[in-house]
Parts: structure tokens; C-alpha cells; sequence
């Protein structure tokens, strides 16, 4: 991801997204590899629609190795699923053809450089252990995978031309290349005073800001895909989104309201400064089926065979208290690197205290919900 800066004051912290932005490393409690469930949710919606789809370029071409990349790939369990997955959908495929064998798989994992990669190798023995373990149910023969790493933006070229068969990339494309130019004033003042995102007292230069950044990155995105995807190759992708063509859906913004709210009641302790909370805006945005159907047009290299929204329910297990809870975890495992920067990593305890409990009194009033895009696009 592009490089920015967050405000061009020099009281405030330079904000390089590709260098800052990851979710948080490790295994312990507040690791995003501990508290990913809700991205599980996601990817377990649209698993069959990936499946099928990487299953069919393999059909159509069958090829003797089999290059899939999967973009975002974060770290912890989610990583490896959709891979294995597929791998295993394929592999039945050539297990009902008893004279075709699997074929090679190359496994391409991308992701901001400072990701944490070393969580995805450390699960490669439970990953081969199980593609073993499928492989002796005699349903197919164990297929040979070989896995990368790919540090690097996807706001540009990551492999050689024509050499991808599949891309999916799950929970990583409503994160932008960096903060929105236009969101400050010709002074240096925020025009989004008091928010991070997109709300309904926001003035029309800050969606408009949002909205046409959302358009260089994702046009940017298609232009890189299209050079490295063979021909009938196909992506599968997954973000969060809205199902309003205005830029107002609940679904997306009330949980950033929620987090601006926390910060108001820190500064209302005096351990956040006003001016500090005024300045800080996410590279964050959530497009309308609309607005990823224009791109795909306007660039030209990919079909689009399939879009879709759904509705995802936060509100899981029936408890308040402990959906509250996961929300409230997955939120500061995403976003813990970036308010650690700009705010300091002294008051990020206090917030999320905060943040949980107004995320815990909102479920205990309603279900909440995202809404999250599903796209197919096939390589012209």
C-alpha cells in the first residue's frame, strides 16, 4: 500500500500505511490470530463460491501446476483454510478422473511486509498433516504444495505476467493504499471533526474523498491483476461493503461511530488530546455493488460473472456480553498498529474498555450485522 500522511501538521505522526497498517502479530490474547472469527464467518459465506470457482479454471485448463494467490492472506487460522480448501476440491475432482493426477499447486500468500508471516509458517506442519490425512482417504492422491510468501502492496505488480491461474482475497480490499487526500482543509484543518470514517454529519467532500480514492486503489488493483492472471483465470473477492447506493448504511459505519465515541470519552478524561481525535481518519472504505460493477467496467480487462451482498450477523452466540466482547477484540486486533501510532499504545487498553461496553449495550438492544460484497471475475 501507498505511503501517506495522516495530517499534515508536524505535531502529529507521520502515517505510512503500508509500513504501520497490519493486524496484531502473534498468538497471545489480543492477537489477531486469537480473535479473527468474525473474518472466519466471512470466509466461510462465500467458501463454496471460491471453491468452485478456482475448481473450474483448473477444469477448463488443466494444467500441470496450479498457481493460486491468495491476497491479504493476514496470519493465524483463517490463512490457510481457503488454500486447503481448495487444494482438497480440486484434488476430488482428480480423484474421480483416476487417470488424471493433481496437479503441482504453487500457493502465492501476500500481504503488507510488516505482516506476520512467521504465524502462517509455523502452521505448515498441521497444514500438510491434514492435506496427508485427506489424501489417505483414498478420495484423491496427496497433492504436492509449495508455499510462498509475497510481502508487498497489492496497489500494484507482486507476480510475473500471465503466471496465475486463481487469486481470492478475502477481508482486504475495503482497506485502502492510504488516507484519503481531501479531508482536511486548505489550513490544515480536519473537515471530519470528531469522526474517523464517513458519518452522517460528515460534509460531502468527505465521502466524495473516500469514494475516489477507493477508485484510483481499486482501478490499480484490476490494472496489477490483469497483468499477472492468465487468460479464464479467475478472482474471487470479498469485502465489506453497503447495500445503500448513499454513502450512509449502518451496517458498515456503526461500528466506527462507536469507536469515535470511545475516543470522545477519553478526551472528556483528559488522556486524549481533541486535536489528536480530530486528525485521525481510517484508510477504510466500504463500496456499494454500484461503485465495484463501475471499475470493473471502466478497466476493462475482466468479466464480471457474479456480485452479491450479504448480510452477516456480529451477533453469534446469543450473549450480549461475550459477542460484545469478540467484536470488541477482532476491532482492536485490526486497528491496534494504526491507534498505537497516532494516539500511543499507553491509552489503548483504556479505549477498548470503553469500546466493548458501548459495543455490548448496542447488542444487548439489537442484532447487529455487517454486509460484505462477493465478486467473480473471470480474465478476459
Amino acid at each position: 500500500m501507498a505511503s501517506s500522511l495522516l495530517h499534515c501538521s508536524d505535531k502529529l505522526p507521520f502515517m505510512d500505511v503500508e509500513t504501520i497498517l497490519h493486524m496484531k502479530e502473534g498468538l497471545g490474547e489480543t492477537s489477531y490470530a486469537q480473535n479473527s472469527s468474525l473474518q472466519k464467518r466471512g470466509m466461510d459465506t462465500l467458501k463454496s463460491l471460491i471453491t468452485n470457482a478456482a475448481t473450474d479454471v483448473y477444469i477448463s485448463q488443466t494444467p500441470e501446476r496450479f498457481t493460486v494467490a491468495d491476497l491479504g492472506c493476514s496470519s493465524g487460522p483463517n490463512a490457510l483454510c481457503l488454500v486447503e480448501a481448495i487444494v482438497g476440491s480440486i484434488g476430488r475432482v482428480c480423484g474421480r478422473r483416476s487417470s488424471q493426477p493433481p496437479p503441482e499447486f504453487s500457493v502465492l500468500l501476500n500481504d503488507l511486509p510488516t505482516n506476520d508471516f512467521n504465524t502462517i509458517f509455523f502452521s505448515l506442519p498441521e497444514f500438510t498433516d491434514r492435506l496427508k490425512a485427506a489424501a489417505g482417504t483414498g478420495e484423491w492422491g496427496r497433492p504436492m504444495v509449495f508455499l510462498s510468501g509475497v510481502p508487498g502492496s497489492f496497489y500494484g505488480r507482486l507476480f510475473p505476467r500471465r503466471s496465475v491461474h486463481f487469486i481470492c482475497s478475502c477481508s482486504s480490499l475495503h482497506w485502502l493504499s492510504q488516507v484519503p487526500p481531501g479531508l482536511f482543509d486548505e489550513a490544515g484543518g480536519p473537515v471530519n471533526k470528531g469522526k474517523m470514517y464517513i458519518s452522517s454529519t460528515s460534509p460531502p467532500a468527505v465521502p466524495l474523498a473516500y469514494l475516489r480514492q477507493f477508485q484510483r486503489d481499486f482501478g490499480l488493483f484490476l490494472k496489477s491483476r490483469a497483468a499477472e492472471v492468465v487468460p479464464g483465470g479467475r478472482m474471487v473477492l470479498a469485502m465489506l461493503g453497503r447495500q445503500t447506493e448513499g454513502y450512509i448504511d449502518r451496517r458498515t459505519t456503526f461500528l466506527w461511530e462507536l469507536l469515535s465515541e470511545s475516543l470522545a470519552a477519553l478526551v472528556s478524561q483528559g488522556l486524549v488530546e481533541q486535536e489528536k481525535v480530530d486528525a485521525y481518519n481510517v484508510p477504510f472504505y466500504a463500496p456499494s455493488i454500484g461503485e465495484v460493477e463501475e471499475e470493473v467496467r471502466r478497466e476493462g480487462s475482466f468479466r464480471l460473472d457474479y456480485v452479491q451482498t450479504y448480510e452477516i450477523s456480529l451477533s453469534s452466540s446469543g450473549d450480549a456480553k461475550e459477542d460484545g466482547r469478540t467484536v470488541s477484540m477482532a476491532i482492536r486486533a485490526i486497528q491496534e498498529s494504526m491507534l498505537s501510532h497516532h494516539f500511543g499504545p499507553d491509552v489503548v487498553d483504556a479505549l477498548f474498555h470503553r469500546y466493548t461496553e458501548l459495543v455490548t449495550e448496542s447488542m444487548e438492544r439489537e442484532e447487529v450485522k455487517s454486509v460484505q460484497i462477493g465478486v467473480v471475475l473471470t480474465r478476459l
